[in-house]
């Protein structure tokens, strides 16, 4: 491993400078407009394969964005681990919040990345932690040290909820076959305290629509004698969370997983600290659901939010209306034996129910995702443990993080592999948000810790 280790040193510079290549593209696939820009990401993922090493790379067409795969077999008898990243990004809204344009990467000292951070949309999320695993692999067959199989399976509409993933992986199972797979899209408690994700929430995400009158109405002339859709709106979102944070809807709760007090006390060893949580966003103070520590309430438990609310006029100036309807879309993260088939659907008979007689609403469920739990004592989670372990050098140990990446499910599912969530950001990477950023110690703890995984869950 030494002479991998070598290499990776001797070619850091040229690593963050190509990474930076990848990053200038804007390759958002919410927004057509952008369409040319994702199809050249993924030329250009593709070219990274091959001049990496990779064998029969391929740009495969779906219904949506293509599918860069590649691999290199060189012995059937070898265990196959398949890599998987996703190439497209969020969109970089709001623009006026970012400190330099988004697609135009630089790097700069922050308190937690005294040595330095990538800013740049997908530099964690994902194209940084993809291209740790492109890097890696480069990195082992520049030395002759890939100690098995590997497969590498890029996709450009993870953002939009991996929509031709599903219809792919069914109909490449021979292609795709492996015997685990290793995803870079998750974070590590923090630098001091590197871990492994053992688990992910689930997700249903609907749309909801409240409709009163045929048509915007004067708020002068009906004002105080119509119902005002906002208004209902807000007040069934607000009814959909009680006092103490537990969430309303009928029989919400039936399937939720009992974690046991000793699984519990384990993974509060990561030692919360209410105080720097609250001031990393910038709270006085912090809420959840009453029992729970916030690391408990982030992972384990199952959530509600509110994530957009609209309706009537907001141009500018001023326009006096009772809007006809108003509207917003709402997440539910799930845990282990609840499904998004289950919840959308009790989501939907409660919102329903608790509709007054003066309104008709309407609920559009959108994408959603099974949870996932990798066990702590499986080959996979320990073959990730101790590269961490050595690459850090300090423990690593298990985390249950809050966030959901529903294609861990379809993949056990379809190609009967398990995960390893391997991530190397922090919470406090602003993914999704404007200034992202990836730390370069972090990049290049990811670099260093793959080839170790490789080497550990060969032997």
């Amino acid at each position: 491993m030494q002479e991998t280790l070598n290499y990776i040193n001797e070619n850091k510079q040229r690593f963050v400078d190509e990474l930076f290549e990848l990053l200038r593209i804007p390759s958002i696939s919410a927004d057509p407009a952008y369409k040319n820009d994702v199809l050249k990401c993924a030329d250009v993922c593709a070219d990274h394969l091959r001049n990496a090493g990779a064998d029969n790379v391929e740009i495969c067409e779906t219904k949506g964005y293509p599918i860069v795969f590649g691999e290199k077999i060189f012995d059937k008898s070898l265990p196959t681990v398949l890599v998987y990243g996703h190439y497209d990004v969020q969109p970089a809204d709001p623009l006026e919040l970012w400190t330099k344009p988004p697609f135009e990467p630089y790097i700069e000292k922050t308190e937690l990345h005294p040595e330095g951070a990538i800013f740049a949309r997908g530099a964690a999320d994902d194209k940084g932690q993809f291209f740790m695993h492109l890097k890696a692999f480069e990195a082992m067959m520049r030395t002759n040290t890939l100690p098995c199989n590997v497969k590498f399976i890029l996709e450009g509409e993870e953002e939009v909820g991996s929509v031709s993933l599903g219809d792919f992986v069914n109909e490449n199972k021979e292609k795709l076959s492996c015997d685990c797979i290793l995803i870079s899209d998750t974070h590590i408690y923090s630098n001091e305290q590197p871990t492994v994700t053992t688990g992910l929430r689930g997700l249903s995400y609907v749309e909801v629509e409240v409709e009163g009158p045929n048509r915007d109405l004067h708020s002068g002339l009906y004002g105080g004698a119509v119902p005002n859709p906002i208004h209902v709106l807000s007040r069934m979102i607000a009814n959909l969370i009680d006092e103490n944070g537990h969430i309303t809807i009928d029989g919400f709760y039936d399937n939720v997983e009992v974690v046991s007090d000793a699984d519990r006390t384990e993974m509060n060893k990561l030692k919360d600290n209410p105080e720097e949580f609250k001031k990393s966003i910038g709270l006085s103070n912090i809420e959840g659901e009453k029992g729970y520590t916030t690391l408990e309430r982030a992972s384990i438990r199952p959530t509600l939010d509110c994530n957009g609310i609209w309706g009537g006029y907001t141009g500018e100036g001023a326009k006096t209306v009772i809007p006809s309807k108003a509207f917003a879309k709402i997440s539910m993260r799930l845990v282990p034996y609840q499904t998004p088939e289950e919840i959308t659907e009790k989501f939907t008979k409660y919102f329903e129910k608790i509709a007054p007689d003066t309104v008709k609403v309407k609920v559009t469920p959108h994408h959603g995702g099974m949870p996932y739990v990798l066990q702590s004592d499986t080959k996979e989670f320990l073959a990730a443990k101790k590269a961490m372990e050595t690459a850090f050098g300090k423990e690593v140990l298990p985390y249950r993080s809050g966030g959901s990446i529903p294609i861990t499910s379809m993949f056990e599912k379809v190609l009967g592999a398990k995960s390893v969530l391997m991530g190397f950001g922090l919470d406090s990477d602003a993914i999704h948000s404007p200034n992202e950023h990836y730390g370069l110690f972090n990049f290049y703890k990811g670099i260093e810790s793959i080839p170790l995984f490789f080497e550990n869950y060969s032997k």
